[in-house]
């Protein structure tokens, strides 16, 4: 009779899985595929109800939109006033070059001239009011736009009214 048997470890010390088959199924986190959503992929399809359910919009899977290859993508970044006011306005009088920049109008005009690639509205009339002014640089004003559609639907009413004219004579 054998007294001492040779412990089960010992023997599968020195394996790569110390037998538990694959190699991460014994390290307490179960057989999960990852961290976080990984294995999410077409194939996966374990994870995917969860994907869907946990973004209400979609976009987790597929593309994000249809635009055409014609549309138009505003590629310059926006800032408020007040941004610009606080960090780069140092006196009265001072130029600031934001060409690449859309100036929106959050925030207190002041005495400075701004070039920039656009501009809102509201941001125009209160650097004018405050004593300031936003120069449009490479891009169209929406005020000059206004203008001329205006003055297109003043010419057409002229015109009608001439013909209604007309008509009576």
């Amino acid at each position: 009779m054998k007294t001492h048997k040779r412990k089960k470890n010992s023997r599968i010390r020195g394996a790569r899985t110390v037998g538990w088959g694959f190699r991460q199924s014994h390290k307490g986190h179960g057989s999960k595929g990852g961290f976080g959503m990984a294995g999410t992929g077409k194939r996966a399809d374990h994870k995917k109800q969860l994907a869907i359910a946990s973004d209400p919009k979609g976009g987790y899977f597929g593309s994000k939109g249809i635009t055409s290859r014609r549309t138009a993508v505003k590629k310059y970044d926006k800032v408020n006033l007040y941004d610009v006011k606080q960090n780069m306005f140092n006196k009265d009088g001072d130029k600031i070059d934001l060409k690449k920049h859309k100036i929106l109008g959050s925030g207190d005009g002041f005495k400075a001239t701004i070039e920039a690639k656009a501009a809102t509205k509201t941001a125009i009339e209160k650097m004018e009011k405050a004593g300031g002014k936003i120069v449009i640089v490479g891009g169209v004003e929406k005020d000059v736009k206004q203008h001329v559609v205006k003055e297109k639907v003043e010419k057409k009413e002229s015109v009608k009214e001439e013909k209604a004219e007309e008509k009576k004579k």
